[in-house]
């Protein structure tokens, strides 16, 4: 059992599972004090980035792993802070789409510059540009292989 638990793999998992707490608990009183939880945030930015400034709920959901009923209830909570809308698709009656509105893109920008100088504190600036290059590359490769509908992107 010892040589088991000692397994450099295991080793490395735990390492980035650590990484990860840690970077989150760094990162995150940057969404909080923009009264945003990380699922809100990553939704937001998410919606930012898609064509349109908007995702079918269910590409939403997808991506970031919510079920059908709690995508809608982070949409819910978002769209009652005016952050986002819903929007009916004029091609299939049964699709509904999320979308940023201009107030969820200006809670964005209030957001941003501190989760960003937290990210190059916390995370880039740890590692010199060649190991950056290299971890980046690495968790593409596995991001694509584990969790490819992150990067979903879906047509109108």
């Amino acid at each position: 059992m010892s040589e088991l638990v000692d397994d450099y793999r295991v080793t490395t998992m735990g390492l980035l599972f650590e990484a990860h707490i840690g970077l989150v608990g760094k990162l995150e009183p940057t969404w909080k004090r923009a009264g945003l939880s990380g699922l809100d945030l990553n939704a937001l930015l998410r919606l930012s980035r898609s064509p349109g400034r908007r995702l079918r709920m269910n590409d939403l959901a997808t991506q970031i792993k919510l079920s059908t009923s709690g995508v809608t209830r982070l949409v819910d909570r978002l769209e009652r802070g005016g952050l986002v809308a819903r929007e009916s698709s004029r091609d299939d009656r049964r699709s509904t789409f999320a979308v940023l509105t201009p107030k969820g893109a200006e809670r964005l920008e209030e957001v941003l510059p501190g989760y960003i100088a937290a990210i190059e504190r916390w995370f880039i600036s740890l590692l010199d540009p060649g190991q950056l290059e290299v971890l980046t590359a690495g968790l593409r490769i596995i991001r694509d292989a584990t969790n490819p509908e992150a990067t979903a992107r879906t047509p109108d």
